[in-house]
């Protein structure tokens, strides 16, 4: 049974969570390919839609989007996930992942795409917005009488 290092990324706040995924729940994204969006409930993250953004396997060979099935390959690359040239134009051959998680990844990297939103609407400050249009009317009033 494989075990998964999972990042979940929130773009909206930036912050990112670890979780450690064992047994029954690594089942459910054996197969899946990077840009599949699966129901956070198979991982346990209630009310968040995923998406798969990457990962990398035990000997930390990045996945590539690009590269279809579970399989390892060198590939020239000259930009791009798994390469970063030294020079312009530079071209190197690379050995990256496919876009499908098996049994040899060990981390997938997810991003939050749709959540669920709280029971609780927050409450807006009504007071503080009207105790400020009150200044800037006083100031405005103060700035025109000085000006005569």
């Amino acid at each position: 049974m494989p075990e998964f290092k999972v990042v979940i990324s929130d773009p909206r706040t930036g912050t990112t969570k670890q979780i450690e995924l064992k047994d029954e729940r690594t089942r459910a994204l054996l197969g899946k390919k990077i840009g599949d969006i699966i129901d956070g409930e198979l991982i346990g993250q209630s009310g968040v839609k995923l998406q798969i953004t990457g990962g990398s396997d035990y000997a930390g060979f990045p996945m590539r989007p690009d590269i279809e099935g579970a399989v390892k390959k060198y590939i020239l690359i000259g930009k791009g996930i798994g390469f970063h040239p030294k020079r312009p134009g530079e071209r190197r051959r690379r050995l990256v992942r496919g876009n499908t998680i098996n049994e040899d990844i060990v981390q997938i990297n997810m991003k939050i795409v749709a959540q669920k939103e709280k029971e609780k609407k927050r409450k807006t400050r009504k007071t503080k917005a009207k105790k400020s249009e009150e200044t800037s009317k006083q100031e405005k009033t103060d700035t025109a009488s000085a000006a005569e």
